[in-house]
C-alpha cells in the first residue's frame, strides 16, 4: 500500500471515529465540531508518524542490475538450445529415412516372395 493511501485511510477512520465519539459525548454543535477536528487531526498526525518511521527503518537497496552479464549468459544458452534442436532434428531425419528404407525393403521382399 502506498504511503499516501495509508495516510488517507487512517485519516478517514479518524474522522469517522471522531464523529461517533462527538455524537456520543457532546451536546453542542461547537463541541461536536471541535472534538471531530481534534480526533481527525490526531489520527492524521499518527498516520504520518507511522509512515515516517516505516520509511526510515526500511533499507532501500539500490543495486545495479548486471544486464550485460545476463544477456551474455542468455545468448550462450540460446545458442546451446539451437545446437541441441539441430541435433535432435538430424536424429529424427535419420530415423525417418531408415524407416522408409525398411519399408521399401520389406515391399521388395514381399513382391519377390509372391
Amino acid at each position: 500500500m502506498r504511503s499516501t493511501n495509508f495516510v488517507s485511510f487512517i485519516t478517514v477512520q479518524g474522522f469517522i471515529l471522531g464523529i461517533v465519539f462527538s455524537i456520543l459525548k457532546t451536546n453542542t454543535p461547537e463541541d461536536l465540531l471541535t472534538y471531530t477536528i481534534l480526533i481527525t487531526l490526531f489520527f492524521y498526525l499518527f498516520a504520518h508518524l507511522s509512515v515516517a518511521f516505516y520509511l526510515h527503518t526500511m533499507e532501500i537497496k539500490t543495486n545495479a542490475f548486471p544486464m550485460h552479464v545476463h544477456e551474455k549468459d542468455l545468448d550462450t544458452l540460446m545458442h546451446e538450445i539451437i545446437k541441441r534442436e539441430k541435433f535432435i532434428d538430424s536424429v529424427y531425419e535419420e530415423d525417418s529415412v531408415s524407416d522408409l528404407e525398411k519399408q521399401e525393403i520389406s515391399k521388395i521382399k514381399s513382391k519377390s516372395a509372391a
